[in-house]
């Protein structure tokens, strides 16, 4: 089902993240760097139309996770909230600068094996505004509809001997995206849907693990 890019759907997105119940902070994770995502709506390509989030690749020469498909993100600055981390990620990264009126609401905090607790910032942008890659971080852009991780086959998990725990996937364009990105993607699928399933047991691959 395509989600018009208009007020209706912002609404709904919002109403959805409101009645969504976050998980209380977890003592486990307080040794963890902060780190914060934004799940920036926008409005979908022409050919498509509707509401799209953005996903970025990571610039090749970063040092960390190069070449990776992300939410435009990164670690919170000393004393910075992870709203205000999101949105000046969203500004450095692609050249989006909001305020906190775009904000429609939090998701879970998500571990992540290389030692960051993410907080996904769920954002609408309005149409009027310009993306514009930052090539020292961003590689490229893309608007991923909303209708694709609502498919019923876009994600699925599997087994690694490494871990107990399910490696969940996100198929895009031909290729997977794995956690965190994929699991963050898709709990916020499972809050439109109006279901609180938790994702920070989902696990990464290996090769995310540092």
């Amino acid at each position: 089902m395509m989600r018009p890019f208009d007020e209706t759907t912002r609404r709904s997105v919002a109403e959805r993240c409101a009645a969504f119940a976050r998980l209380p902070a977890d003592p486990a994770t307080s040794e963890l760097k902060r780190a914060a995502v934004a799940i920036a709506l926008v409005e979908a390509d022409a050919a498509q139309g509707g509401t799209a989030l953005l996903l970025t690749m990571r610039a090749a020469d970063l040092r960390a996770h190069r070449g990776q498909w992300a939410l435009p993100g990164g670690r919170c600055d000393d004393g910075e909230t992870a709203i205000a981390a999101s949105l000046r990620e969203l500004r450095e990264e692609v050249g989006l600068a909001l305020d906190t009126s775009a904000v429609l609401g939090l998701l879970d905090d998500y571990p992540t094996r290389s030692g960051y607790l993410i907080t996904p910032v769920v954002v609408w942008v309005e149409t009027k505004a310009s993306i514009s890659a930052n090539p020292a971080e961003v590689a490229s852009v893309h608007r991923i509809a909303i209708e694709d991780i609502e498919q019923a086959q876009a994600f699925d998990f599997v087994a690694i001997a490494e871990s107990p725990r399910r490696v969940i996937r996100f198929r895009h364009d031909g290729e997977f995206i794995h956690a965190p990105t994929a699991a963050l993607i898709y709990q916020f699928r499972e809050v439109l849907a109006g279901r609180d399933t938790r994702v920070a047991e989902l696990e990464q691959p290996v090769f995310a693990w540092k």
